[in-house]
């Protein structure tokens, strides 16, 4: 295999082109992600063959080339097809090789004189992830001990949806919930946030008052999704993209159901997995919303003052906003290997 590797100069030319390759391997998946974008085989392959055409000097591109790849051709092949498998496999996202936050590293503290930060809030990206399969019905059952918003508010996570929100237990055109809490009865005085399991669109509402046609979430790949309540104006967000839509003012109101990954009376469970969900007592502007987009999956929360839950899902339940909206997990993974398709905003 070592004599394989001897370009036409000697090994010395084969072995800067293979770590130019894979650099450069690794800086088409890091662009490719901040273009929610993936590359396909085909990509690989082109990408591959410039290396190759770059290996030879002009004057070897002929023949010299030629006898080459016909004498170490099986080498060169063995080569591109593990570099394939290693990028889709994503072995070169930037995050796999990024610091993880312990669980609860970061938090806010509150007291009759302040609140604050405290701890690693530097945006590490979270160990964990809360994994959930619809098949079993998972979901995380929140005990409130603060008042939730009622009027004006603003929730927004990190999710990365299956390709089959549609189950059994998140039927056509039902939203598979994010997170939920309300009486859940047609009179507009629930607050829900989820995904429209035949549509993929981002959706919120207040039980038969709702705007289900929010930007669309890609299935299989991380998004940030946020969604605004301001009187009777809801604003969605996938990634930056909005929609604004009009419905009647609500009139929410608390109650024992307080769910993330599903509802609390209809179930709708969510197919995927979710990450770092907060709740504020405001409607939050474009521009907050896109900072906090910024931050990416590790992010800490915008408005400490009007925050009311702050969920990270890394590695467990609890509120890390001060207020102690502490959540018990039923069928619900902690999944540590959780970075394909994600890539920093």
């Amino acid at each position: 295999m070592k004599n394989a590797l001897q370009g036409p100069n000697g090994g010395g030319d084969c072995e800067k082109g293979l770590k130019e390759l894979l650099l450069h391997l690794y800086l088409m998946e890091s662009n490719a992600g901040k273009k929610n974008k993936k590359h396909n085989i085909t990509d690989i392959l082109s990408v591959l063959s410039f290396f190759l055409i770059k290996l030879f000097p002009k004057k070897f591109r002929t023949q010299s080339a030629m006898e080459y790849l016909m004498t170490y051709g099986w080498a060169i092949l063995i080569i591109a097809v593990v570099l394939v498998a290693l990028f889709q496999m994503g072995v070169f996202n930037s995050a796999n090789f990024a610091p993880k936050a312990q669980p609860g590293s970061c938090q806010v503290f509150k007291t009759v004189a302040a609140t604050s930060l405290e701890g690693i809030c530097n945006n590490e990206l979270p160990q964990y992830v809360a994994q959930f399969n619809a098949a079993v019905s998972p979901i995380i059952k929140l005990t409130p001990t603060t008042t939730l918003p009622t009027g004006s508010a603003t929730i927004t996570a990190w999710i990365d949806p299956n390709s089959k929100l549609l189950t059994s237990n998140c039927g056509s055109g039902a939203p598979c919930g994010i997170l939920s809490y309300g009486p859940e009865v047609c009179t507009g005085t629930s607050f829900w946030f989820g995904v429209i399991s035949s549509t993929y669109r981002l959706a919120l509402g207040t039980w038969c008052n709702d705007d289900e046609n929010g930007p669309i979430v890609n299935p299989n790949s991380w998004s940030f999704v946020a969604g605004t309540l301001s009187g009777n104006t809801v604003t969605l967000y996938v990634n930056g993209q909005s929609t604004s839509a009009t419905i009647s003012t609500p009139s929410i109101q608390s109650s024992t159901y307080f769910n993330i990954g599903g509802f609390g009376a209809q179930s709708w469970f969510f197919n995927g997995t979710i990450a770092d969900i907060q709740i504020y007592t405001t409607s939050l502007s474009a521009n907050d919303v896109a900072a906090l987009y910024q931050e990416g999956i590790g992010g800490t929360p915008f408005d400490i003052r009007n925050l009311v839950g702050w969920w990270p899902l890394n590695g467990n339940a609890n509120d890390y906003s001060g207020n102690n909206n502490n959540g018990a997990a039923t069928n619900v993974i902690y999944a540590g290997s959780w970075t394909s398709g994600y890539s920093a905003p």
